[in-house]
C-alpha cells in the first residue's frame, strides 16, 4: 500500500508492505515493511516475516476428542487503537472473523474460533498487528497441564523427627514450687 509524507517540495511516496506466512499446522509469522519501491519493500518483508515465526498454541473446546482445533483460552492482543479478541469456539463452528483475522488464523492451524475486535480495525495494519499479537500470547498463558511436577523435600523438623524423640531429654523444664504450709 503506497504512503505519503507531505514535505515542502510535495508528497514522498514510500510503499509499505504486509506479509504473513504460515504453514497452516501451529506456525505463524508477520512481518511489515517500509521501503520507497516497491521490490526492496516485498522482499524486505518476506525476511521479516521468516524471523518473526512463533507457535501457535491450539486446544479444545468441550471434550478433548480428536486433534486440537481451536485456540486454548481467551487472549487478547492490541496495537494501536485495535483490540482483538480470540475465543474458543466448538468444533465445526470455522472462523467467524473480518477476512484480516481469517486469514492470519487460518495459516496459524486454527480450525474453529469467535473473534471480537474493537478499534479502528480499517487499518489493516494494526488489525493485523493486533491479531498476530493475540496469536502469539496463546502460549504466554500457563494452564495446569504445563506446570512442572513439583518434588516436596522434608523440613530438617520432618526428616529428623524420629531421631529427635529417641534421643532428645527435655533439659529446661519449669520446676513445680514446693508448698510451705
Amino acid at each position: 500500500m503506497p504512503v505519503q509524507k507531505e514535505t515542502r517540495a510535495g508528497q514522498r511516496t514510500r510503499f509499505k508492505a504486509f506479509v504473513a506466512i504460515g504453514d497452516y499446522n501451529g506456525h505463524i509469522g508477520l512481518g511489515v515493511k517500509c521501503s520507497k519501491d516497491v521490490v526492496t519493500a516485498i522482499r524486505g518483508v518476506i525476511i521479516m516475516a521468516k524471523l518473526s515465526v512463533v507457535p501457535v498454541r491450539r486446544g479444545y473446546w468441550g471434550n478433548k476428542i480428536g486433534k486440537p482445533h481451536t485456540v486454548s483460552c481467551k487472549v487478547t492482543g492490541k496495537c494501536g487503537s485495535v483490540l482483538v479478541r480470540l475465543i474458543p469456539g466448538p468444533r465445526g463452528t470455522g472462523i467467524v472473523s473480518a477476512p484480516v483475522p481469517k486469514k492470519l488464523l487460518q495459516m496459524a492451524g486454527i480450525e474453529d474460533c469467535y473473534t471480537a475486535a474493537s478499534g479502528s480495525t480499517g487499518t489493516l495494519g494494526n488489525f493485523a498487528k493486533a491479531t498476530y499479537a493475540a496469536i502469539a500470547k496463546t502460549y504466554a498463558y500457563l494452564t495446569p497441564d504445563l506446570w512442572t511436577e513439583t518434588v516436596f523435600n522434608n523440613s530438617p523438623y520432618q526428616e529428623h523427627s524420629d531421631f529427635l524423640m529417641k534421643n532428645h531429654r527435655p533439659v529446661g523444664t519449669q520446676r513445680q514450687e514446693a508448698k510451705a504450709y
